[in-house]
């Protein structure tokens, strides 16, 4: 098992016993170091962003060639990280690199589109150069922050991979913080238009959609998409804050 030279817990304004169970490992582990932040009235994932440069912020001057963003609702086998740390090793033009999800009822290397070159959110792993690289994460309101950093990393030359060899658990189902799961299919089909993705694609997105329960979800996915956010500035572009460079590589991956 590789231990992390720094492993940097933010509590982002938690209301459960996140912050005490973390404090006390912190305690008993000198490598563990909690950052609390002010409780969040806003769950958008710019607000995610802005926590994950708290932390950041903590590692920034140590020696390190990986860094990790990883979720806490999430769970996986110890030797998780040791996996992903090997493959950057074997590969130099590895820039982002994690696993494939499952959630319950749902394996996203059999039931997404988004292929093994996408590295999902939950867990990513970065050559720190990479990272660099890309600027970090783009807090962008309505959402993809993980997409915007794996596609802008392959816009720079590195290479992106989500192997099949391991897998994580994922404990929540993906979008549903505070909202159901309608509302959520709803929202990241507004965030696939905003992206640039094309009407084409998420034509097949909602033929896919048909095949899933419950059957009304499919009426989300097509709404979704191209549907103004409430919230959000408003644009005459597919995009709000992503550049013509990066919707014409998302589109071209599409």
């Amino acid at each position: 098992m590789v231990r992390p030279i720094r492993w940097v817990i933010v509590n982002d304004g938690s209301t459960d016993r996140t912050g005490g169970i973390a404090r006390r490992y912190a305690a008993d582990h000198d490598w563990i170091e909690v950052v609390d932040m002010p409780e969040r009235r806003d769950r958008s994932f710019a607000a995610k962003v802005h926590s994950f440069n708290a932390g950041y912020a903590k590692v920034k001057a140590l020696d390190c060639e990986i860094i990790g963003n990883i979720d806490a609702d999430i769970s996986f086998e110890s030797d998780h990280l040791e996996f992903g740390l090997q493959r950057f090793a074997e590969d130099p033009r590895l820039g982002v690199a994690g696993t494939v999800f499952e959630e319950e009822g749902y394996r996203s290397e059999a039931d997404s589109f988004e292929g093994q070159h996408h590295v999902p959110g939950q867990f990513q792993l970065f050559r720190r150069q990479c990272f660099e690289e890309i600027g970090g994460y783009v807090p962008h309101k309505a959402g993809g922050i993980d997409w915007i950093a794996v596609t802008t990393a392959r816009m720079k030359g590195w290479w992106t991979r989500s192997f099949r060899e391991k897998a994580f658990f994922h404990h929540r189902i993906l979008g549903t913080a505070e909202r159901g799961r309608l509302r959520s299919l709803f929202s990241y089909r507004q965030k696939d238009y905003y992206l640039g993705g094309r009407p084409l694609w998420e034509l097949f997105r909602v033929g896919y959609r048909l095949t899933k329960r419950p059957p009304i979800s499919w009426e989300a996915s097509r709404w979704g998409w191209g549907t103004p956010g409430r919230g959000y500035a408003a644009s005459t572009e597919p995009s709000l804050s992503t550049s013509c460079d990066f919707i014409a590589k998302n589109r071209c991956e599409n």
